[in-house]
């Protein structure tokens, strides 16, 4: 079988890092109407590249198939809604933004984000593929143009008049199959001053605390600083600073600019890459106990779901999230552990988890089942989900996490 190619240097993909079977897409909900027909599942198996050391999947499926009509909507978390104001008004101050300023985000979702710029009186424009998602940010009154970013886009919205003072991409970097095309896109449409910043999850975290659940077809790289500057420089772009925040068990905000502009590089740049390869991700060594971890949490699930099965306790999960579906799917979890699972958005309740086939309900109908205990798949979101339903405690429920390790509260 021919070995895949990486995305950012061409060189063969050898060295695996996860195999984590076949799987349908993370986000593929399935409507109650289509219950007994079939789904599409794909191989979900991250390489890491011994070239440049991007760790990535092979892509199975186009970003159109993927992201044009998408079921996840950022505004329906509180937690991630304060992230996003917190971040408008500290780049607000730090560089100066206002009425005569141009601020685009690319994959703007459903304008969780750019709300606060557009109620700064801050000229906004979202560039967003799902035209489902767009809806909601446009009713939200944040201009929103429905495309795919890239080289094409960029250069189309900068003969518009939106050249950009700040461009911000959160959580999209990883979600991108031409990583070059998409990276060309801002040096065209950043101003010669402009700042660029990025939000991803950031590798590290994710070999170190075992997060092999953000392994799902739609993010096609896993991504650390080095790999990510490496990048930027190959189109003329170059990481001045950098952030690392607690948002999706462990990101990186990465501050980007023009190669040539005046902004002076900050000593995070330098502390971060030295904790890199302190970490082995530039070594393939470092990699080598991440598969061993990755079957050692699945094989403590499973043995929690049995025992719990076999003294009749109920089991709920909570967070219909994509990371959830890629968690459920590896274990091999479906309804006869696992009886039902809550999320607080309306896109996703009377749908059915794909794969598992585990119906998605309201969290007030969670807690009138009341379960013996609650599986928290978005663990991320932990402290704002047992403060949400803390309830469950009042009949002697408790809540369980599964990664890093498994963990009952």
């Amino acid at each position: 079988m021919t070995m895949p190619a990486c995305r950012a240097c061409g060189a063969l993909l050898r060295h695996s890092i996860a195999d984590l079977g076949l799987s349908p897409l993370a986000n593929a909900y399935v409507p109650a109407s289509r219950a007994r027909m079939g789904e599409m599942y794909q191989p979900l198996h991250a390489h890491v590249c011994e070239a440049c050391f991007l760790v990535q999947l092979e892509a199975f499926e186009t970003p159109e198939a993927i992201f044009s009509d998408y079921a996840y909507f950022s505004g329906f978390s509180a937690g991630w809604l304060a992230h996003a104001e917190a971040y408008v008004d500290a780049m607000q101050a730090r560089f100066h933004l206002d009425t005569g300023s141009r601020v685009v985000e690319v994959a703007s979702n459903d304008g969780y984000l750019l709300q606060y710029v557009v109620a700064r009186g801050i000229p906004a424009l979202g560039v967003e593929p799902a035209a489902n998602v767009a809806a909601v940010a446009r009713a939200r009154g944040v201009p929103t143009e429905i495309a795919f970013f890239g080289e094409a886009t960029a250069r189309r919205l900068r003969g518009d008049g939106h050249a950009a003072d700040l461009m911000v991409a959160n959580n999209v970097l990883a979600h991108v199959p031409d990583l070059h095309d998409f990276i060309e896109g801002f040096r065209v449409l950043l101003k010669p001053q402009g700042v660029g910043t990025f939000e991803f999850p950031h590798l590290l975290r994710m070999i170190e605390e075992r997060q092999f659940d953000t392994i799902y077809h739609e993010h096609f790289s896993y991504l650390s600083l080095g790999v990510v500057s490496g990048l930027l420089e190959r189109h003329g772009l170059r990481v001045f600073d950098v952030e690392e925040l607690p948002t999706h068990g462990g990101s990186l905000r990465v501050f980007v600019c023009h190669a040539a502009s005046a902004h002076d590089r900050s000593p995070a740049v330098a502390r971060v890459m030295a904790a890199e390869r302190t970490g082995g991700l530039f070594d393939l060594s470092g990699y080598d106990a991440f598969a061993d971890a990755v079957v050692g949490i699945k094989c403590a699930t499973l043995k929690f779901l049995v025992e719990c099965r076999a003294s009749a306790k109920t089991v709920c999960a909570y967070g219909a999230a994509a990371k959830g579906n890629t968690f459920l799917n590896y274990c091999g979890i479906g309804r006869e552990f696992v009886t039902a699972v809550a999320d607080r958005s309306p896109h996703k309740q009377g749908t059915l988890l794909p794969g598992s086939r585990i119906p998605v309900i309201s969290p007030e109908a969670l807690l009138a089942m009341r379960p013996d205990y609650v599986l928290i798949l978005p663990w991320n979101l932990k402290h704002e989900i047992m403060a949400e339903m803390a309830e469950i405690r009042s009949w002697g429920g408790r809540f369980v996490t599964a990664i890093p390790n498994l963990t009952v509260t």
